[in-house]
Order: C-alpha cells, then sequence, then structure tokens
C-alpha cells in the first residue's frame, strides 16, 4: 500500500534536464572535452552538484591532463542559471496531478537547496510541498545513496516500504531501490529518450510512466 509519494525535481516535475545538458555539453566541447549525450546523461544524472564537479575534474586529469573545474564551473553555473531564468517550464501536466494527489508528498532531488527554491516557485509547485523538499547538502550521502529519500520519508511520517518515488534517473532509481521503497521511472521530460527509459527498467523501476496525465491516471489508483 502507497500511503506517500516522493518526487524527484529535475527533469520530473521542472523540464531542465534538458536546459542543463545543453549548457554541459557545450562548455565542455569548448574546452575539448566531448561526450556522447547518452552516454553523459546516464552517467551524470541524477548526481549532486559536488560529485558532478568531482568526476568532470578527474575526466579532464585523465583525458586533458589538467584540472578543469575553475574553466568550467562559473560558465556552466551562469548559463545554466540564465537558461532556467528565460525559458524552464514545467513538466506538462505536472501541476495538475501534484494537485490531485492527496497523499502525503516531498520533494527529494540532487539539486542544491536554493537551486531547487528558484525552480519550484518559477513553476507554482513550491507550495505543493513545503515544508517537506529537500535536496543534496541535505544528507551527506547524495543518490544513488538511499539518505536522502529516507530523510523524506522520515518527515512524512511514513515507513520506506509505504512510499513510492518518482524517478527520472539510474541513479535516483538505484537510491529508491536502496531506501526499500518503490520506484515509478519517469520518461515525460523532454531530455529522455527510450534508451534511458530502458535504463531506468534494468536498474530496477517497476513501470515507466510517458506523462503527467497517465500518472494523475495511476494516482488515482493507488
Amino acid at each position: 500500500m502507497v500511503s506517500a509519494v516522493i518526487f524527484d525535481c529535475d527533469g520530473v516535475l521542472v523540464d531542465s534536464e534538458v536546459l542543463a545538458h545543453e549548457v554541459e555539453l557545450a562548455v565542455l566541447a569548448e574546452i575539448g572535452l566531448h561526450y556522447d549525450p547518452h552516454d553523459f546523461a546516464i552517467r551524470f544524472m541524477g548526481r549532486s552538484d559536488k560529485v558532478f564537479f568531482e568526476m568532470l575534474d578527474a575526466d579532464g586529469r585523465e583525458r586533458l591532463g589538467r584540472s578543469i573545474i575553475d574553466e568550467i564551473r562559473g560558465p556552466m553555473n551562469q548559463r545554466y542559471r540564465k537558461a532556467v531564468a528565460e525559458r524552464l517550464t514545467e513538466v506538462p501536466g505536472a501541476l495538475s496531478a501534484i494537485r490531485a494527489l492527496a497523499l502525503p508528498k516531498a520533494v527529494a532531488s540532487s539539486s542544491t537547496e536554493a537551486g531547487l527554491a528558484v525552480k519550484l516557485k518559477k513553476v507554482g509547485h513550491w507550495e505543493h510541498f513545503a515544508p517537506h523538499i529537500f535536496s543534496a547538502e541535505h544528507v551527506t550521502h547524495p543518490k544513488p545513496a538511499p539518505d536522502l529519500f529516507l530523510l523524506a520519508a522520515k518527515s512524512l511520517a511514513v515507513a520506506p516500504p509505504g512510499c513510492l518515488v518518482i524517478e527520472d534517473t539510474v541513479n535516483g532509481v538505484t537510491a529508491a531501490r536502496a531506501a526499500g521503497m518503490r520506484v515509478w521511472g519517469f520518461s515525460g521530460g523532454t531530455h529522455m529518450t527510450p534508451r534511458i527509459a530502458a535504463r531506468l527498467s534494468d536498474a530496477g523501476a517497476e513501470r515507466i510512466v510517458e506523462s503527467w496525465p497517465e500518472a494523475e491516471r495511476l494516482f488515482a489508483a493507488l
């Protein structure tokens, strides 16, 4: 029985992953570090900012022979903030599904606390989750560790087996499964591809939900 629903944010509630990938791949290409877009998405989506930049710096040292943090962090952050301010939208149908869900709910995201506030307030979602909004900064071990989801469940006073997680990343699905929770893979974000969705199933998502209208119908049956 599902007693609460925990949502990832980026690529699930807000259509931000496509903006992030656009900015990140462009900045990296400008310094000579190139990635296959699919492999980049699978490897890095769902990581905290700290881990993301540590992994990129390790790639820079290995492939370019130098630390790249000072070259990429500023441009990435500046361009991403501009993209969010100018182009961020909700994933279509998210607000309707959130409003229709009568169960307790929370957000558990690898974004920063400040970034979550900007994005969720911009699309009108903040008030439907606050104060149960948690970022990677709230835990020592972010996704794919289970800590963030366990914190969200504790805040809702619901045992982990009673929680359903909605995720669009392999790291997030892995974290939810490690927390002992049910998890649905969500493929409704603009950044998603059939290959990424298939990886969510491989990681342990019990089903793939393709849109928020579909999720809203499924919520009604919980």
